[in-house]
């Protein structure tokens, strides 16, 4: 289980955190999960045991607008390393590992470029590249609902809040072992995106908006250990993303997993958790 925590910032805001350490006695790895969107920031139960296998532990935290912290409209990716940065100050810990999904992944490589004192190592897993990315064909292999959606967000904000109410879940997202892993082993998402929209979609407005403008920091600046991972047949963010990435960050491992979709691919992350702890 993870223990919650509420962080006041000099900014005025509050970031909701999460640990799943023993306070004051846990010589464990601290791990960031970097979630995806729309998600809260509790950490990945069906990765619990894997990283207690490799002796690491989780700590996460509820990005702007999503569960118990505040709004920051207007914030770019880059803006993670503050919060990340604090919620470690917070729990005295000093050096950590990143690993973000989806759209959490920009966030973890941005505390790679952002942190370098303090990031151990970094975990892309099923994160778009950025926006205008040179030499790639941005929208190629997205579900039809996915470009809208992000066409939206590189409309505005205004554009961005009007698509969101009228769409409507597109079944070309996910892979069919996608569904199956939503069902099944990976149904601990559907508690996760149902609270981050309990009480609106600000929490996912910020997040793609983010995501659709530049990051705030360039890859070039990454100097830590990379790993990008992504499934072949990812349908939400194609695995061409995956690949921009890997050439993009500086001397970062890619790995591809063979048929899998946006979901499945983190049955993959077991490995790069021993990534993480090879390099700790």
């Amino acid at each position: 289980m993870a223990r919650e925590t509420y962080l006041g910032l000099s900014d005025g805001r509050t970031l909701r955190y999460y640990d799943t350490g023993k306070a004051g006695d846990d010589d464990r790895v601290p791990v960031f999960w970097l979630h995806g969107t729309p998600n809260i920031g509790t950490p990945p139960e069906p990765l619990f045991a894997a990283a207690v296998r490799s002796g690491l532990r989780w700590v996460s935290y509820d990005r702007p607008a999503y569960g118990g912290s505040s709004p920051y409209p207007d914030r770019d990716v880059a803006a993670a390393a503050v919060d990340v940065a604090a919620v470690a100050d917070a729990l005295e810990i000093d050096r950590f590992a990143v690993l973000g999904h989806s759209g959490g992944g920009p966030h973890a490589l941005a505390c790679a470029a952002l942190l370098p004192d303090r990031v151990l190592a970094a975990v892309s897993v099923s994160a778009p590249a950025p926006p205008g990315a040179p030499d790639l064909d941005w929208f190629a292999g997205w579900s039809p609902g996915g470009v809208a959606e992000q066409r939206a967000a590189r409309a505005g904000r205004a554009a961005l809040e009007a698509y969101l109410p009228t769409a409507e879940f597109d079944p070309e997202t996910f892979t069919p072992g996608d569904q199956a892993a939503l069902e099944g082993g990976w149904s601990w998402f559907g508690d996760v995106v149902g609270q981050a929209l309990a009480h609106g979609n600000e929490g996912m407005v910020e997040d793609l908006l983010a995501g659709a403008w530049a990051w705030g920091f360039a890859l070039a600046e990454i100097t830590v250990p990379v790993l990008i991972l992504h499934g072949a047949a990812d349908r939400m963010v194609p695995v061409a993303h995956g690949e921009w990435l890997a050439a993009h960050c500086p001397g970062a491992e890619l790995r591809v997993i063979p048929d899998a979709g946006h979901i499945t691919v983190l049955d993959s992350a077991p490995a790069a958790l021993e990534w993480v702890r090879a390099l700790a």
